[in-house]
């Protein structure tokens, strides 16, 4: 998000690398936790994140059919976002945060397969498939260079087989608990050793080899072994950065036995009953967290950031409907708001305003931030926070959310988001999102190639909406605002321009790139 690469935050960049490394006192450093939550969308929660027009939380139907009371218990002592994004699918995203980078610059545009190249039939053929590698600037590795222990604990899929980024050991992390090469779980059961020996064998979550035959579900086998590592680190005196990034709530969607009697009345699909299961199984996790800080007498001290990696993939209806992320449009892998808009909330795990770390950051209570962010914020706020320094060379495209999280609005910030997917087959083939403002435009490269599933995603090449006006994207104006049209689409291609975007490439071989519409 090149528009946020300003004089300010290079300036930012050179005052945290002015910081010797090792010389903040570990009692000024907060604890963090990053609580990822996969294909965690912005409606599949009972917190209501989406406001009116005076900014107040609206309820829907959704938020009354979840059940996530640990997310209720951050979001009333903290702040939640009503507009953070992700890239539309997952590894981009999750390179994003370990770089503060959007996925324009660091070309992982795709999820990374694990066993090969899925570019796609047209698809950008010098992606970054090899995702990250030994070496690269990431937020555990500038954290432990001012002396945290980092953790890693979950999905990794910052790389695929026999690369460098399928280990987080190679990417900063001190201690890594189930991550690998892929996204999804061979099993979320113990029963079935979490897919060793199944026929999803290859998708095995490694490490786990304590709850082999066991009755421990996937979650709460993460969460047993994140406690230990947590409590370890206290123990040692050390701050620590927990990454834990939860397999749930991503296919096969594995009902978790726990849970399933709050949805057996419903007339809702099995695989939709089960989802919900898995969000209720992650938000358990997220509580017995907080109460494991609570336990070790760290709660003060330790700053929450939860959020979800895309829009969610709830196995409810059309994915380009208003279904799964009703009344928002769309789901994982679409261009539209419910395939990137995804839960966000700050908060310290116990608050105490008289705590010499919180009173850093004193995060409001339960308050709503309306300005626009998105993940490759995080990694420059984080190392604000922790006076992390950061090799200039280093280019971030995200800038601090300190004021935001503060509950105030930056007038410096620009309202903007870049999601660039120059592949396929998805829910979405070869598009870019660019939004500036109240406005939003989707540029589609191949506009009559059919999606995964066979649905033709748009006749045109373009897309425009205001979503202030039409926060649910119902009304398209690119025949009723062509000059917007065209501001619109020449900033999103000076956008990729200077990020260096690849590109997908036609049949003949020719580099699609985005063109302004016809006068």
């Amino acid at each position: 998000m090149l528009g946020r690469i300003t004089s300010f935050a290079f300036t930012f960049l050179a005052l945290i690398g002015a910081v010797t490394p090792g010389l903040v006192s570990a009692a000024d450093q907060p604890n963090i936790m990053v609580f990822l939550v996969d294909d965690m969308g912005v409606m599949d929660t009972s917190v209501p994140f989406l406001t009116d027009g005076t900014g107040r939380p609206v309820r829907y139907p959704l938020n009354d059919w979840y059940r996530t009371p640990s997310m209720e218990r951050i979001a009333s002592s903290g702040i939640r976002f009503n507009q953070f994004y992700a890239m539309s699918v997952c590894s981009p995203t999750r390179i994003s945060i370990m770089t503060g980078q959007n996925a324009a610059r660091h070309r992982s545009t795709n999820w990374i397969n694990p066993k090969q190249d899925n570019a796609g039939k047209f698809g950008a053929k010098d992606w970054n498939w090899a995702g990250l590698r030994t070496g690269d600037v990431t937020l555990p590795s500038v954290l432990k260079k001012v002396g945290y222990e980092t953790i890693h604990v979950g999905k990794g899929h910052f790389g695929p087989n026999d690369h460098e980024g399928a280990e987080p050991l190679n990417l900063g992390f001190d201690v890594n608990i189930a991550g690998a090469s892929f996204g999804a779980p061979g099993s979320y059961y113990g029963e079935k050793n979490y897919g060793l020996g199944t026929k999803r064998s290859d998708h095995a979550v490694p490490h786990l080899d304590a709850y082999h035959g066991s009755d421990v579900f996937l979650s709460e086998a993460l969460t047993l072994e994140a406690k230990k590592a947590v409590t370890e680190t206290v123990k040692s005196g050390k701050p620590f950065y927990l990454y834990f990034s939860h397999y749930a709530v991503h296919a096969p969607f594995d009902s978790d036995p726990r849970f399933a009697k709050n949805y057996a009345d419903s007339d809702k699909p099995a695989n939709a009953k089960a989802f919900a299961t898995l969000v209720e199984g992650m938000d358990k996790s997220l509580g017995d967290m907080l109460n494991h800080f609570d336990a070790l007498g760290v709660s003060e001290e330790t700053l929450v950031i939860f959020l979800g990696d895309n829009g969610s993939d709830a196995p409810l209806g059309h994915q380009h409907a208003v279904a799964c992320a009703a009344p928002l449009r769309g789901k994982k892998g679409a261009h539209y708001e419910g395939g990137m808009r995804v839960p966000f909330i700050a908060s310290w795990a116990r608050r105490d305003p008289k705590n010499s770390i919180q009173s850093a950051l004193p995060i409001p209570r339960g308050a709503i931030q309306s300005q626009v962010a998105s993940v490759e914020d995080i990694f420059p706020t984080l190392a604000e926070l922790t006076k992390a320094a950061v090799a200039e060379e280093h280019v971030v495209d995200g800038s601090s959310m300190k004021s935001l999280l503060l509950g105030k609005k930056d007038a410096t910030r620009s309202e903007q988001f870049l999601m660039h997917y120059p592949h396929a087959p998805h829910r979405s083939n070869y598009f870019t999102v660019w939004r500036d403002g109240d406005w939003k435009v989707v540029y589609h490269a191949l506009p009559n190639e059919k999606t995964h599933g066979g649905f033709l995603q748009s006749d045109s090449h373009y897309e425009l909406f205001n979503l202030k006006e039409d926060p649910f994207e119902s009304n398209n104006l690119v025949a009723s605002r062509p000059n917007e049209l065209k501001q619109m689409m020449q900033a999103m291609i000076d956008q990729l321009e200077q990020h260096e975007a690849v590109y997908p490439v036609d049949q003949d071989g020719k580099v699609l790139r985005p063109q302004l519409p016809n006068p």
